[in-house]
Formats: C-alpha cells, sequence, structure tokens
C-alpha cells in the first residue's frame, strides 16, 4: 500500500535562527527516539511521513505554522538529529534541498555500503527518483520541486517527503509518500492532499481516470518517430484549445523526436519505467500526452488532487511568542526520559501520559 498527501505553504523571507535549530534539533531527537522505544522502528517511519504529523512536530519545534521552510528546515534537524542513531535504529534519512536533493542517490549508496545494510539498494535508488518524477512531471500542478528527504528502513520500508515551488504565487506545496506494501504507485497513491490552492487544470497522470492515456503513451512510444510526429504535425493546431496552452513555439520537435527514438529503440513495458526515461521532461511528457489524447481519443484527467488545507502555530510569534526557557525546559524533560529508558514497562507509560502536561507552553 502506498499513502500520500500534499501540502501547500507560502514562502517566507529570512532563516531559521542557528539557537532555534540547535533547539529543534535536541527536541526532535528527544521525540523521536521516545516514538521508536515506544513503539518501533516501523511506527516511527509511518509518523514522520503522516502530513498532519509532521506539520504538528515543526510547530511544536517553535517554527512557522504555515510557511514553505517549516519542511526544509524541519526535514534538516530530523535528519541531523537521527545521524548518529542510524544504525541502533535502522533508519536512514537522505536528501535535502537544493543539491542535496540532487545527491540522494548517492548518499543512499554510501549510507549502504557504510553500514553494511541487505535491503535493495537500487530498487530504493529508483524509486526515489520515481517518486520525484511522478510529483514533478506526472502531476503538472505547476510546483518545481526544490526538496526532496528519502527515508528508509533496513528493512526496505520507505517514506519521502518532497516539496516544489510555484513561484507565480510564491507558495510551495509538500508531497508525503510511504509506503509498506506497493501495489501500483503509478495509480491513485493519495490518502489525502492538503492545499490552500486549487487550480482550475492539472495534468494528472496518476490519477484513475488517466489508466487509459499511462497505457496509450507506451504504445506511442512503441510507433515509428516519423509516424507519431507527422500526426502531431497534421493535428498540431489542437493544441492551441486547451486552457494550459503549450504551444508550437514550446514544443521542440528535435528534442521529442531524440526521446522517441530512444524510446522505440528500447520500449518501456510500464509507466513507471517510461516516466524514468532519459530526457522526459515536464513538457516533452505533456507533448506526449496531448499527442496520444489526439491520435488514440482518450483523455487524461485534468483535476487538481486537492482536498482541504491545515494549520497550526509557531516561530513568527502566532499564536503565541516563542518562549525559550520553557522550550529548554521541554528538552530537558524528555532528555531525562531517555535517560531512564530501562525503567519498567508500566513506569514509562505513566511518564508518557505526562507529556501533554509537558509540552503546554
Amino acid at each position: 500500500m502506498i499513502e500520500k498527501a500534499i501540502v501547500d505553504l507560502p514562502l517566507h523571507a529570512g532563516k531559521c535562527p542557528f539557537w532555534l535549530f540547535e533547539k529543534m534539533v535536541r527536541l526532535s531527537r528527544a521525540i523521536l527516539l521516545l516514538v521508536y522505544m515506544e513503539f518501533g522502528r516501523e511506527e516511527l517511519l509511518k509518523r514522520i511521513s503522516n502530513p498532519f504529523w509532521f506539520q504538528a512536530l515543526g510547530c511544536l519545534l517553535g517554527f512557522d505554522w504555515h510557511s514553505s521552510g517549516l519542511t526544509t528546515t524541519l526535514g534538516s534537524a530530523i535528519k541531523e538529529a537521527l545521524l548518529p542513531y542510524f544504525k541502533e535504529i535502522g533508519i536512514y534519512i537522505c536528501g535535502g534541498k537544493g543539491k542535496k536533493a540532487l545527491q540522494t542517490p548517492q548518499e543512499i549508496e554510501f549510507l549502504a555500503e557504510k553500514y553494511g545494510l541487505s535491503t535493495e539498494i537500487y530498487t530504493l535508488i529508483t524509486l526515489s527518483k520515481l517518486v520525484a518524477k511522478i510529483d514533478n512531471n506526472a502531476i503538472q500542478d505547476g510546483f518545481q520541486l526544490y526538496f526532496h528527504l528519502f527515508i528508509f528502513s533496513e528493512k526496505g520500508n520507505w517514506a519521502v517527503i518532497q516539496q516544489g515551488m510555484d513561484e507565480t504565487t510564491a507558495y510551495a506545496r509538500r508531497y508525503h509518500w510511504y509506503s509498506e506494501k506497493i501495489v501500483n504507485i503509478c495509480e491513485e497513491p493519495h490518502i489525502g492532499i492538503f492545499s490552500k490552492i486549487r487550480k482550475n487544470e492539472v495534468l494528472n497522470l496518476v490519477a484513475k481516470e488517466s489508466r487509459a492515456i499511462q497505457n496509450y503513451l507506451i504504445a506511442l512510444v512503441r510507433e515509428s518517430p516519423t509516424k507519431v510526429l507527422k500526426e502531431i504535425a497534421f493535428k498540431n493546431y489542437l493544441f492551441l484549445k486547451r486552457e494550459h496552452k503549450l504551444t508550437l513555439d514550446e514544443i521542440s520537435y528535435k528534442h521529442l523526436k531524440k526521446v522517441l527514438e530512444t524510446t522505440y529503440e528500447n520500449p518501456p513495458s510500464e509507466f513507471k519505467d517510461f516516466l524514468l526515461t532519459p530526457g522526459l521532461g515536464v513538457k516533452t511528457l505533456r507533448a506526449l500526452t496531448l499527442a496520444a489524447e489526439l491520435i488514440y481519443n482518450v483523455k487524461a484527467s485534468r483535476e487538481d488532487p486537492v482536498y482541504y488545507a491545515y494549520a497550526h502555530g509557531g516561530k513568527d510569534g502566532y499564536p503565541y511568542k516563542l518562549n525559550r526557557k520553557i522550550y529548554k525546559n521541554t528538552i530537558k524533560e524528555l532528555e531525562e526520559l531517555l535517560n531512564k529508558a530501562r525503567i519498567s514497562h508500566f513506569e514509562k507509560l505513566e511518564l508518557f501520559r505526562k507529556l501533554p502536561y509537558i509540552f503546554q507552553f
């Protein structure tokens, strides 16, 4: 089963103060290790991937309740927090913002060699690439990915938190993935999509309604490139009728021909393999989708996969100003709980019942 959710957040200027980031690392470490000790590795992985839990954790740590920076800062904080415990708890975190996101495959491989992991590393690397391709290319909602956090357990289960930016609206959209058992990664992988923004038209090639177009795209790239390009040229005037226009100037026939020739020589058998085709970018995929619609008389989904939004509170003074003294005391309390990890199960549960009172700041 694949679980996925999406969140939209506004872009805020400024950086996280060093003193706050340092405390976010310490407090998140205490919370995450307590969850691991009480509920286990897979439950910790599942909670980190949950959009509500992730957002609430960011708010608890004192960051902005609704800014895009919560994702990148919290992602960096939990990665640094758990780094010394990767081997001990069997959970590994790779990637991050910008260049770190692009280096995720190399980081997965490095961790596998360093810790002698027996998991299918190249499968995880492929999944990391595929999830990014789906959210950036197969779902064309105007958000360009710039943050990718890939988390996996030694058993091979994984989670992804990634974020894209829409420069025209200055909003970021966050995508959450969690997988225990993959059924079909290319069809309706969502458990919830959360957003303040609902766009009029989004090309969604992993919607249930797009199942037919997926099959016809595979059929299209098996056709002779000359035949496909001839069909597009003959019916190109139809491209101008769509709300999100893809004009002839935007279609690189040279690039399109190159992709078609590549896939024709080594055609993919499944849609997920097709998405991983080298050189298959957003515009090329959209052009091929429109070509398939014209040639085979099928339709791809253009519904924005968004349901509703949520919010919490934090760093910039809302709904309250961050109290450093209480924050410090909270870290101290939780770290003391960790130091008492060998107490009896009953006594530990009693301490956990006190956590809501500890967090009342």
